[in-house]
């Protein structure tokens, strides 16, 4: 869990990087950037909202050979043991992004990095490092007098709405490559940010655990219940899934499959499946951790739970009382019209 409400910016250090591939220069500026309090709060709100809107899914930094070639980490760990260094090792962040511009698709900007204090992770005030890069301009409109006319002025800048990239390293688990989120707004070349640059893999922490699971088990509805069974039951097996991760603080896969399963012939199917698809999710050997509850939540916003039919006609079940759906809908076959049909019981019409 993150909170930016006690955060501050201490220091920043601004640079532009072209395309190397087009042989665009880059510009280390000689100073760090000294900031003024509107300045900082404009810039903290531009750094932040993205990370505020986005799932917490958290990265490590990570090397083919060892973490220590890692070059980006490299620089932050010195960053964090010695504040003198920080423009230093900023001009050595923003020429490793600079070499890795190798694709002509790659734009030209501005890099800004930023150390930050007091954010809350987890409830601990931590420091941060930030690296982020702004890319689009767009065009916005000045005004100025003249005269006694008052006259428009085309001029091209930044949204300071909308960050296009950035990464926020927190100093915590060191040793394991810190914690790391990325934003990309711009998914073209995310390659060239993620993997290419910043070298970052996921974290298999109980986020990620939970996530996953619960996405290999959308996956298994979709393809494994939905085909043996119907719509329906498809909705409700994830309902119960679902609820099963809400209610419990920690999992456990026995427990998990004896309360959810109704169909005890579909538990040798999830294993078989889970064998076969697991490691797409990272969870083939995952059977034991402790539920995350944001990422419950994220998983419930995101899950679809109507049931549509070719009559255009959509039914729409509940997530959170699930047994409304079992004892008040149900399916059959009518002879007569050759059509399946869902009868649903109910007491009164609700208000909207």
């Amino acid at each position: 869990m993150l909170n930016f409400y006690s955060a501050q910016i201490e220091r920043i250090s601004l640079h532009r990087v072209g395309n190397k591939h087009k042989n665009e220069p880059i510009f280390l500026s000689q100073e760090p950037f000294g900031l003024n309090d509107e300045m900082s709060g404009l810039l903290k709100e531009y750094f932040f909202k993205p990370f505020r809107e986005k799932e917490e899914n958290y990265f490590k930094f990570d090397h083919e050979a060892d973490l220590e070639f890692n070059e980006v980490y490299n620089a932050i760990v010195t960053m964090l043991k010695d504040d003198a260094t920080f423009h230093h090792e900023s001009k050595k962040i923003t020429t490793q992004l600079y070499d890795q511009s190798k694709h002509p698709h790659i734009k030209s900007g501005e890099v800004y990095v930023v150390h930050f204090t007091d954010i809350a992770l987890d409830n601990q005030k931590t420091d941060a490092i930030g690296i982020f890069k702004s890319e689009l301009k767009h065009d916005f409109l000045q005004f100025q007098e003249k005269g006694q006319n008052l006259d428009i002025l085309i001029e091209q800048g930044i949204n300071i709405n909308k960050l296009d990239k950035g990464c926020l390293v927190f100093n915590v688990e060191k040793e394991a490559g810190y914690k790391v989120l990325s934003v990309d707004s711009n998914k073209y070349d995310t390659k060239y940010w993620l993997e290419d640059f910043l070298n970052i893999t996921p974290l298999s922490d109980d986020n990620f655990k939970t996530k996953n699971y619960l996405k290999f088990c959308q996956n298994f509805a979709k393809d494994v219940v939905l085909p043996a069974e119907d719509k329906q039951q498809e909705v409700l097996f994830m309902n119960r899934a679902v609820n099963h991760f809400a209610k419990n603080d920690s999992f456990e896969e026995s427990n998990f499959l004896n309360e959810v399963m109704e169909n005890p012939e579909l538990i040798p199917e999830f294993k078989h499946y889970k064998v076969e698809k697991g490691p797409k999710f990272s969870i083939e050997d995952v059977s034991n951790f402790d539920i995350a509850n944001k990422a419950v939540s994220d998983a419930r916003k995101k899950m679809k739970n109507v049931i549509e039919l070719d009559t255009n006609i959509q039914i729409k079940l509940d997530f959170i009382n699930p047994e409304s759906a079992e004892k008040f809908v149900e399916k059959g076959w009518d002879e007569e019209r050759q059509m399946y049909y869902y009868l649903v019981y109910f007491n009164k019409e609700q208000k909207s």
